[in-house]
């Protein structure tokens, strides 16, 4: 029977109350997922789309700081909603997150010294001041910081690049097997974010640790991952090997994404002129593809019929009718 995998989510449906007391109103923000994180060798998988895609309601559901209203997540083979209930502890520990915002995870009363031993005392890391420090140094030099720089200040006394690599190096303490990283690098400073997505690169190789990355950036995607999937309005329209994905995407979707992405020449700002508008709640019927109000040449099946994600070659699978006929060259997606 072959190894389970490190994470399988499963169906997972996330809907949240919106309003109305008698008939109450809900949003369906994540609708019917599965993917799955291997656990033979580490890897990096980015959750990727528009703000409002879903991708940072399913990384807080795998944190576990948000209930599952349907579906299943499971982490090595467990059931994570029996794992939270009976072990909580262990799971953060083994499963930790890097955000956003690099400053909102600190005490600004403490100083760094202090914010990276309460995570070694809260987990017993080690039994004495010397492993204490040993740990310390350890996760410091895997980030590119010294004790020197960082030392004996508070969190505000930190530029962004510094905060981020030290709230990584934290996640770092407890050596875990999975790191989710919520758009790491959305509030560094541009001339930092290579230096940090560098500092993921070397991490899944030196601790043999997979990262679970989120980002609505395609082209920091592509230079971080090894897998990628594609969100729209809670559901996955396109999901597979990262250069696959971008660089022949089969939905209309991802095509429009990628023809919006600006070229660096100033004579052609951008490949496309694109505009998504946006549809504030899905259509009331969940019939039909999730893209076909906004999908440049929709069918009438497009309408009518909800496409299965199925996969159309080797590590790529998409969420449309057409996908084979755009693999094969039938037919066009050519964004206008």
């Amino acid at each position: 029977m072959p190894d389970a995998p490190l994470l399988e989510v499963r169906n997972l449906t996330k809907k949240f109350h919106v309003g109305g007391f008698i008939k109450k109103r809900y949003f369906c923000a994540v609708d019917d997922v599965s993917f799955s994180i291997p656990a033979d060798e580490p890897s990096i998988t980015t959750l990727a789309g528009e703000s409002g895609s879903g991708k940072t309601t399913i990384s807080r559901l795998i944190l576990g700081l948000l209930h599952i209203t349907s579906g299943e997540i499971f982490y090595r083979g467990q059931d994570l909603q029996t794992t939270l209930k009976q072990n909580r502890k262990e799971y953060i520990k083994t499963v930790q997150a890097v955000f956003q915002d690099p400053y909102a995870v600190y005490n600004p009363f403490y100083t760094v010294d202090r914010l990276l031993q309460l995570p070694i005392r809260k987990f017993k890391l080690a039994q004495t001041d010397a492993q204490s420090q040993e740990l310390i140094m350890d996760a410091l030099d895997a980030v590119g910081l010294t004790p020197e720089r960082v030392f004996g200040k508070y969190p505000h006394q930190l530029s962004g690049g510094e905060a981020q690599r030290l709230a990584i190096a934290r996640a770092l303490l407890p050596k875990p097997d999975l790191l989710v990283a919520d758009e790491p690098v959305s509030m560094v400073d541009m001339s930092l974010r290579a230096g940090i997505l560098n500092v993921l690169l070397e991490l899944k190789e030196r601790y043999k640790m997979s990262i679970l990355f989120v980002t609505h950036d395609l082209s920091v995607a592509y230079y971080l991952s090894d897998n990628i999937i594609m969100l729209n309005r809670g559901q996955i329209v396109e999901m597979g090997d990262i250069g696959k994905v971008i660089k022949n995407p089969l939905h209309a979707y991802v095509k429009t994404l990628m023809s919006s992405i600006p070229l660096p020449r100033p004579e052609l700002r951008w490949r496309d002129r694109i505009r998504l508008d946006e549809i504030e709640e899905k259509s009331k019927s969940q019939v039909g593809c999730v893209f076909h109000e906004r999908c440049p040449y929709p069918e009438a099946q497009c309408r009518e019929l909800t496409p299965q994600l199925n996969e159309i070659e080797e590590n790529h699978r998409v969420a449309c009718h057409y996908a084979d006929a755009v693999l094969t060259g039938e037919k066009s997606i050519a964004v206008p």
